[in-house]
């Protein structure tokens, strides 16, 4: 399953889309005075986890049973600088339902290990930076 994202920026419009197996949904995210998204990329990096995290407890209760009345993630890191990498990147979750705590703590571990975004940044997957489609990119000197 592929799964991509798309920001077009004018000085009129700001538009944001993503796409997972070929299924669009453009989001509601402002455009910043000056050019840009009113969010930032920390701010989505951290919604992508926080987002995976909630998604996959949903998915993994319904596969081990457990009933979910309310799930509340929250994602933190540390940004420190212009070019610098997160640091101290951390999460919890809260998870109201009537099963036991030892349930929903299986739960929260079991989730813990699929949640693929935590796993993708776990293991620092290469990101590279390709030519536009349709463009080439300029030569190396």
């Amino acid at each position: 399953m592929q799964i991509s994202a798309r920001l077009h920026n004018t000085a009129s419009a700001h538009r944001v889309s993503v796409t997972t197996a070929g299924r669009d949904q453009p989001l509601a995210i402002e455009g910043r005075p000056g050019g840009g998204s009113a969010v930032n990329g920390g701010e989505f990096l951290m919604l992508a986890l926080a987002t995976c995290y909630g998604n996959d407890l949903y998915r993994e209760a319904a596969r081990l049973g457990i009933p979910l009345t309310e799930v509340e993630v929250q994602a933190v890191a540390d940004f420190d600088g212009i070019g610098l990498a997160a640091r101290d990147v951390r999460y919890s979750a809260r998870i109201v339902s009537p099963a036991a705590p030892a349930l929903i703590e299986q739960l929260l571990d079991a989730t813990d290990a699929v949640a693929e975004v935590h796993n993708t940044l776990r293991t620092g997957a290469q990101v590279r930076r390709l030519p536009w489609p349709g463009e080439a990119l300029p030569p190396t000197a």
